[in-house]
């Protein structure tokens, strides 16, 4: 009785099923996709598409209509509301089986009005007209969230990045405090838009541009975004010299951000403060920049020596840990390659010899985060293996080093980084490292986990 009432149960159950299984129209799948369409539009050659699926069929270099295969003479989406709203009613009549109404697409923006808002931008900008370029970049926002991608594209494609520099420039070159709001709305509708071009990074690296940023950064009351758009723009004016622009232009850049009071104090601020990821990730990049090609490179390297750069990089690597989220990945690298590139000169092997957690935290980060991440931490461990403070003291200080990277399991971790591959330069490093550490193995055991918090540090006698 009972199991006939289960089998009744599960026929019944079948059915409910098979009734919810509606079959969408053919004319409602996009040919592309095969899936419902969101927002239908129409080729010269008749076939409705869904406008993202035939965009990117578009931008892949096809001059085809994918059904018919006859060649496009010109590439207008006409929106087709019929069908859009025959989707529409179809989904409110079947709610009941998970479907629902596809929301009526906004039209994305043209480029006749992205060169009219931009030119409205030149003209107020070049009459310092804060109050109307205001509404002009607020419109620009808010483009950029409708269609998002579509309209990113366009104004991009139509010189935004330009247009916006050029402006920026212009406000920030008159007193501070009569355009903050407007440069803050630049950098922000800007921030989008990286990497922009040529054109673009040269009237940012204007003297009058650098120090608005600069202020933005040092002022107190500056908000968390503008302050994230801000040092994000300064790492985007660094890092893309190599592409287009004279390398010496880059090392002046950095130079002169370097002699402008207070930089180097607000960069050391952020990376201590751990004010956001975004924050820390673009300021370790400009750091990283700053000690290893600016000409002034000693000088550099002093100040923030002397404000802690050591304990900040390790505190950093520490809180890190082995997470492979991508933003603490590139944290780690970078936190990395400003120690290799301080460990190359004394006063920043002088600082790393006196903080007990420089070893363990090295050799933790060998084959924990990434390639990158372990040639950094090889080149330092060797860096301060092979070379002392003072020649007196070279042999001591590396027999310090060769114990504490064997006790905290560098020799298994440096033979293994040999075994499975790596670049020919940090091979070399690790073999020399591992002939150097070799004499000392007999006496010492590894230590395989460490409570860095009690870590004290081993002498050799």
């Amino acid at each position: 009785m009972v199991l006939g009432w289960r089998l009744r149960r599960k026929s019944n159950k079948k059915k409910s099923l098979k009734a919810m299984k509606v079959e969408i129209p053919n004319h409602f799948l996009c040919p592309i996709s095969f899936d419902l369409m969101k927002d239908p539009v129409t080729l010269s050659t008749g076939i409705t598409y869904d406008r993202e699926n035939i965009e990117k069929w578009l931008e892949e270099g096809n001059f085809t209509c994918p059904v018919t295969n006859q060649i496009l003479h010109n590439f207008d989406l006409i929106p087709n509301h019929s069908i859009r709203k025959m989707i529409q009613e179809w989904g409110l009549e079947n709610q009941k089986h998970g479907f629902q109404r596809i929301p009526t697409p906004r039209i994305p923006i043209t480029p006749i009005e992205v060169t009219n808002i931009l030119s409205f931008i030149e003209s107020s900008s070049r009459q310092l007209d804060t109050s109307s370029c205001l509404e002009a970049l607020k419109k620009i926002k808010q483009w950029g969230t409708e269609s998002h991608h579509r309209n990113k594209r366009c104004m991009v494609a139509n010189g935004a990045a330009e247009v916006l520099s050029a402006a920026f420039k212009s406000f920030a070159a008159e007193p501070f405090e009569e355009n903050s709001i407007v440069c803050e709305e630049i950098l922000s509708n800007l921030a989008w838009m990286f990497p922009i071009g040529k054109i673009a990074r040269n009237h940012l690296k204007s003297e009058a541009s650098l120090r608005c940023m600069i202020q933005f950064l040092t002022r107190v009351e500056t908000n968390i975004s503008t302050k994230e758009n801000s040092i994000k723009t300064l790492e985007e004016l660094i890092i893309f010299y190599d592409v287009e622009d004279d390398q010496n232009q880059t090392y002046t850049l950095l130079e002169f951000l370097s002699k402008i009071e207070g930089v180097n104090e607000i960069l050391m601020e952020f990376i201590q403060n751990k004010v956001s990821n975004k924050i820390t990730k673009s300021t370790l990049m400009i750091i990283y920049q700053m000690v290893s090609t600016t000409p002034s490179l000693e000088i550099t390297i002093l100040s923030f020596l002397e404000m802690g750069l050591i304990s900040s990089l390790l505190e950093i690597l520490v809180d890190s840990h082995d997470d492979q989220e991508n933003n603490k990945v590139i944290i780690s690298e970078r936190a990395l390659g400003i120690m290799d590139s301080v460990l190359s000169y004394y006063q920043g092997r002088v600082k790393a010899y006196e903080n007990d957690l420089t070893i363990p935290i090295l050799v933790k980060k060998l084959l924990r985060v990434s390639n990158l991440a372990t040639e950094f931490s090889v080149s330092s461990i060797w860096k301060l293996c092979m070379n002392g403070v003072v020649e007196q003291e070279k042999e001591e200080l590396r027999s310090i080093v060769l114990v504490e990277t064997l006790q905290v399991g560098g020799f298994q971790k440096l033979l293994l980084i040999i075994q499975v591959g790596c670049g020919y330069e940090t091979k070399e490093k690790a073999t020399e490292v591992l002939k150097l550490l070799n004499p000392y193995r007999p006496q010492l055991e590894c230590i395989e986990s460490i409570d860095y918090k009690s870590l004290q540090r081993f002498c050799f006698n």
